[in-house]
């Protein structure tokens, strides 16, 4: 994964160099964005699931505006989700990304280790978490 830097709404300095060590899945995502808000719940739920084996989960808004994000955040909390505006990351630029959601997948050495365009929901994303040993069906864990 090329560097790319991002701080989150709370001040955190995010990059692959800075995530090293840990399980990285980023999300780019929309306010708007009805498939993005059915995956919220998905990843709130595996962000805490896999804390104790070094998840973390970073969504990186595409709107950019503050207040309309911090209104949603208000409505829509994700306190287990590290929330970045993509105008505090070239993250957004350097991917591309033409729809979303969009996800990417970093394993404990910031190596992308899968890429996902588009919501599968739960079963898709923890078969992606299957590619760096996390995920996998709830009942098998």
């Amino acid at each position: 994964m090329p560097e790319f830097a991002a701080t989150s709404m709370k001040g955190e300095k995010l990059s692959p160099s800075a995530l090293r060590g840990k399980v990285a899945l980023i999300q780019l995502w929309a306010t708007w964005c009805g498939y993005c808000r059915k995956d919220q719940a998905v990843l709130e739920k595996l962000a805490t699931e896999f804390r104790s084996k070094d998840l973390i989960v970073v969504a990186v808004e595409a709107d950019g505006e503050r207040a309309k994000v911090e209104q949603y955040l208000k409505e829509n909390p994700r306190p287990n989700v590290k929330v970045v505006l993509n105008q505090d990351s070239d993250l957004p630029e350097m991917v591309g990304a033409e729809g979303f959601p969009f996800y990417i997948l970093l394993d404990k050495e910031g190596k992308v280790a899968g890429v996902q365009r588009g919501s599968g929901g739960e079963p898709s994303l923890r078969e992606m978490l299957t590619l760096v040993g996390l995920g996998g069906a709830p009942e098998n864990r």
